[in-house]
């Protein structure tokens, strides 16, 4: 820290404990996939638990503090003009990696939305499988299957910009996304953040409960609580 810098939370425990949980569990998730047979249960169960951090993402990018919320870094042409420039001075996301977060969690979305009605002709069936013809299943998981190239591209883009900014700007991106803290200029101190409090949380929290509920199946009238439709008999390989 430089004798004029301060420091100020910029990233509140939630949006830190939502980001970390998410890189484990889609690392998690294409090593299941790759991996098949009765991985695929586990893989099912990871799927669950990406939808409800997607959906508490999203909540919480309305009702979270300052710099979790979408409106505070939703890029703009003149946003993104003057960060090319090197005239943009915001704190949070910067306009291209806002881009980067939105992109990241449309893929994601998109591809548990159709991982939840999917198959793959063997033991695996996703829990709203139920709920559609088996050829619109097919095609789901055809796209389910190409998705995933362009989530893994958009993360191999997302990591070359996070060393970038370490070894050419020197600007550590993923420390205050550990702590929390940022070290930033006198003028921008006062952009401390602000909003995101229990209430905030809990409803957040809440979006996400019944979200998991909605995709794992368990209020369809067949739904077998012992035995969920994500976790059919695999073969024993």
């Amino acid at each position: 820290m430089t004798a004029t810098a301060q420091r100020i939370k910029l990233w509140d425990l939630p949006t830190r404990l939502f980001h970390w949980s998410l890189v484990i569990l889609v690392v998690a998730a294409i090593a299941t996939a790759k991996i098949g047979g009765n991985a695929m249960v586990w893989h099912g169960r990871i799927g669950l638990a990406i939808l409800g951090l997607v959906a508490f993402r999203l909540v919480w990018g309305l009702v979270g503090s300052t710099y979790s919320r979408f409106t505070n870094f939703l890029p703009t042409p003149s946003s993104v003009a003057a960060y090319v420039r090197g005239q943009w001075r915001g704190l949070g996301h910067n306009p291209l990696g806002a881009l980067s977060v939105f992109g990241l969690l449309a893929l994601i979305a998109a591809q548990v939305g159709t991982g939840l009605f999917s198959n793959d002709d063997i033991a695996f069936r996703g829990p709203l499988f139920g709920l559609i013809d088996k050829d619109f299943s097919d095609t789901l998981t055809r796209f389910h299957r190409q998705i995933i190239n362009g989530l893994i591209a958009l993360i191999v883009l997302h990591l070359c910009a996070i060393a970038f900014y370490a070894h050419v700007k020197k600007d550590n991106l993923v420390k205050p996304m550990i702590t929390g803290w940022k070290n930033v200029q006198p003028a921008q101190a006062s952009y401390a953040p602000k909003g995101g409090g229990a209430i905030a949380l809990a409803f957040a929290l809440c979006v996400a409960v019944a979200a998991v509920y909605a995709g794992s199946g368990a209020w369809l009238p067949d739904a077998n609580p012992e035995k969920p439709a994500a976790a059919q008999q695999a073969p024993a390989w």
